[in-house]
């Protein structure tokens, strides 16, 4: 897989609009994220200009309206940002931070034997 372009973490909030809505106007994405977020809607017309010279989204003229729609899939972005984040912080070991998570954080039932089963399924 080529090098997937750094999507910074406001740029994900407008992403993960339009992964889910795909496609959709920049007024839709605005909509949904101008009080979630507490952005102006230039900040947001901005994250999506910046999104499409990287590549990331396109978007179709319709009429007045232009309609944006992701050229990179959500798991290939999830596991780019994964892999990233697991050899900035972690050294590239997994281990490591599978540790740190299950240690730092309160796991259900549920949790554990859904991890037990994915382990298992890995052996």
């Amino acid at each position: 897989m080529a090098k997937l372009p750094k999507i910074s973490e406001s740029e994900w909030e407008v992403m993960k609009v339009i992964w889910d809505n795909n496609p959709c106007s920049a007024n839709y994405v605005i909509e949904n994220l101008e009080e979630k977020m507490d952005w102006k809607p230039k900040t947001i017309k901005t994250l999506i200009s910046r999104l499409v010279k990287k590549e990331v989204l396109a978007f179709k003229v319709e009429g007045r309206c232009y309609n944006y729609y992701p050229l990179l899939k959500k798991e290939d972005c999830i596991k780019e940002e994964s892999r990233s984040f697991l050899h900035k912080v972690f050294n590239g070991v997994a281990k490591d931070m599978v540790l740190n998570f299950i240690e730092d954080h309160n796991l259900t039932d549920e949790d554990i034997e859904d991890l037990k089963k994915v382990l298992e399924k890995r052996k």
